[in-house]
């Protein structure tokens, strides 16, 4: 059994209503068969949403909150699967904006 340990006082979170915008998204991925696996990792100064192909591959969109950017860029960073940067923001909507575009383009 795995136990998760609790996040320590300080430590960067997502809360419920960024993760739960996160996973309506992956879930809409899943269902046009996108994504198949997901990781969240929380790190002391940030939290990261990965979302993969397939699990043995580098994420395709990662989803990076640091707060202590967010009076300079944006506390949202989403990287691409080569690491760039797409979009920054303090907006977790807009900063998803890219990958619904590409959710949109595979309905088409």
């Amino acid at each position: 059994m795995n136990v998760i340990p609790l996040p320590t006082s300080g430590q960067t979170l997502f809360d419920r209503a960024e993760i739960d915008r996160i996973m309506q998204l992956y879930g809409q991925m899943v269902a046009a068969g996108e994504w198949r696996d997901y990781a969240i990792d929380f790190s002391g100064r940030t939290a990261t949403f990965s979302a993969f192909r397939r699990a043995s591959e580098r994420p395709e969109f990662r989803l990076v909150k640091d707060p202590s950017l967010r009076l300079k860029q944006g506390q949202y960073c989403l990287f691409g699967e080569a690491g760039q940067a797409l979009k920054r923001g303090n907006d977790l909507g807009s900063v998803l904006a890219p990958a619904a575009r590409r959710l949109l383009k595979i309905a088409d």
